[in-house]
């Protein structure tokens, strides 16, 4: 291994910062939720930025973005998004699609001998503006739902269709993204480890060993409303107490007999809504997750007769529909050795952790070997204008993304 090649952190950071002013929010974060107008414009400049450093430029069905330099066999491929949240930070996402474009280019530019194709990768709405999570990858891996499509609303309000209307882009097109896609070799994937563990332990490279699935569920608790002042305490179907228990015991449970899973109330809204009316409806939003799929089948039984049993308690009755869930992915051996291999190669003080938030990678390991690469954000902020990184680390892991897709490459 020639350990002399290396990135250009310069070219990445202004490229992270040139994609950051698109879209940026007086907070100093970015608002580029797919297919709105920021988006559009990042695409067409990363479009830009691929022809310049002379790969070949595809798009799929689904809006995916792709660089390639020719090979012969499988396809190496790596990536991220460049979609946000709503002022959300200038890292999560193209760090790792700026790093791999990098890559690349290294790699051409500099005449390194690999045979395989690689391919660079911007997915569409990793970040689950429209209808769920990870749009862009489960179309090109051929497990996205045209239920899904057609019947969710976006968090704007309307229909997918409706935004697609201002685009290339169709509910067809998007369903036949995985017919454009190549055979793969592997999916490496660096990204922010958007916690606090990399930090804390003072090491600038994380190797992912598995990503948590998770369940998101829209609940919602029914009982009686009623007068504040003339209910009796011991009388009344209080929607919102039956919520405040059940959200108690659920997560004393997950805390005390799955430690290392996670339970989530992101969200509540009471109904009538009012100071003077007992709740008679309580919706909430319960995001649940593990690294081990027979825990999250256990959570989901449980979490469920849990609500039941407390619906029934306080007389109240209780519903849930699952909105968006995926499978906890643990990574291969083999790009587990090579990752490890090529830190101890390079120099680089590194260790192994899990993700508990979702990414591309999770979806890919339906098609090929997927693994990632973490890097620290600074206090472990993300999704927020305050998300940042030491370019030092970036640097490193951008450096082991190089090395590890020549290997693969060969």
């Amino acid at each position: 291994m020639d350990t002399d090649i290396k990135v250009d952190i310069e070219r990445i950071k202004k490229n992270i910062l040139e994609l950051g002013k698109i879209g940026a929010t007086e907070e100093a974060g970015v608002s580029r939720p797919s297919f709105s107008k920021p988006d559009l414009e990042a695409r067409e400049w990363l479009k830009d930025m691929i022809q310049s450093a002379g790969l070949e430029l595809r798009v799929d069905g689904a809006g995916n973005i792709f660089g390639r330099m020719p090979g012969e066999g499988k396809t190496v491929m790596t990536g991220s998004h460049i979609d946000s949240v709503i002022n959300g930070g200038k890292f999560d996402g193209p760090a790792g699609v700026l790093a791999g474009l990098e890559c690349l280019r290294v790699i051409k530019d500099e005449k390194i001998r690999v045979t395989k194709p690689l391919e660079v990768a911007a997915f569409t709405d990793e970040e689950g503006n429209l209808v769920g999570d990870f749009l862009g990858s489960r179309a090109f891996t051929g497990t996205m739902v045209r239920e899904a499509l057609e019947n969710g609303l976006t968090q704007f309000g309307v229909p997918l269709d409706d935004i697609l209307k201002n685009t290339e882009f169709s509910l067809d097109s998007i369903m036949q993204a995985a017919t454009d896609r190549p055979e793969l070799e592997a999916f490496l994937e660096l990204h922010i480890e958007q916690g606090q563990v990399l930090e804390t332990e003072e090491k600038p490279i994380g190797i992912v060993d598995a990503i948590a699935g998770k369940n998101y569920w829209m609940c919602g608790f029914t009982g009686k409303a009623g007068h504040a002042g003339t209910t009796p305490l011991e009388l009344r179907q209080d929607a919102f107490l039956g919520l405040a228990d059940f959200a108690l015991k659920g997560t004393r449970y997950v805390a005390t007999q799955h430690y290392g899973s996670m339970i989530t109330f992101g969200r509540v809204q009471l109904f009538p809504g009012t100071f003077s009316i007992v709740p008679g409806c309580a919706e909430f939003t319960l995001d649940f997750r593990s690294t081990s799929g027979e825990t999250l089948e256990e959570l989901k039984q449980d979490l469920m007769a849990m609500a039941l049993d407390t619906a029934a308690i306080r007389g109240l009755t209780f519903k849930a529909r699952t909105m968006d869930a995926t499978e906890p992915v643990r990574a291969t051996e083999r790009l587990l050795a090579l990752l490890k291999d090529t830190c101890e190669h390079l120099g680089f003080p590194y260790m192994t952790l899990s993700s508990g938030a979702g990414h591309d990678a999770q979806i890919l390991a339906s098609v090929t070997d997927s693994n990632m690469i973490f890097i620290p954000c600074v206090d472990g902020i993300s999704h927020s204008p305050q998300e940042n990184i030491l370019w030092e680390d970036l640097e490193k892991g951008a450096d082991l993304l190089l090395h590890a897709l020549i290997r693969l490459a060969e």
